[in-house]
């Protein structure tokens, strides 16, 4: 299962995933969670943000399957994109991953400061113990 948000280090991971689930032959799951945003729900205007979110989860799911198509002299593994919206996305990513039964788990680092104060997904997902975690640079 391999997390993905569009950032950089995230398409490394889906990189590294993509080859991890090629050499295994199993199937890979990808997993996009949705931002929740407390400043939105607070003014009760989420609903205006939630067709932006889910339109930007649907554009990465196409560039997943264009990319997968375009892969030449290796065949594209089996794949699912999920979409779900979580209060966080460390718990998102949890309760998918036992949901699917996880083998490993693949995520991208992160360095934005709100990562620093509160604890990186990477690390967090580390902590939880309960999969072997991939964090890709």
């Amino acid at each position: 299962m391999v997390g993905l948000d569009d950032s950089d280090t995230s398409w490394r991971a889906a990189a590294y995933a993509v080859g991890l689930a090629r050499r295994q032959d199993a199937l890979l799951v990808m997993v996009h969670v949705l931002p929740v945003h407390p400043t939105a729900m607070l003014a009760g205007l989420s609903w205006m943000l939630a067709a932006d979110d889910l339109a930007v989860a649907r554009q990465l799911r196409h560039r997943v399957a264009v990319g997968l198509a375009g892969t030449l002299g290796h065949p594209a593994p089996r794949w699912e994109f999920h979409i779900l919206r979580a209060a966080d996305v460390v718990t998102g990513l949890a309760e998918t991953a036992d949901a699917m039964r996880a083998d490993t788990v693949v995520i991208g680092a992160s360095g934005g400061l709100r990562h620093r104060l509160f604890g990186s997904p990477g690390v967090r997902l580390v902590k939880t113990g309960r999969w072997p975690v991939i964090v890709v640079p």
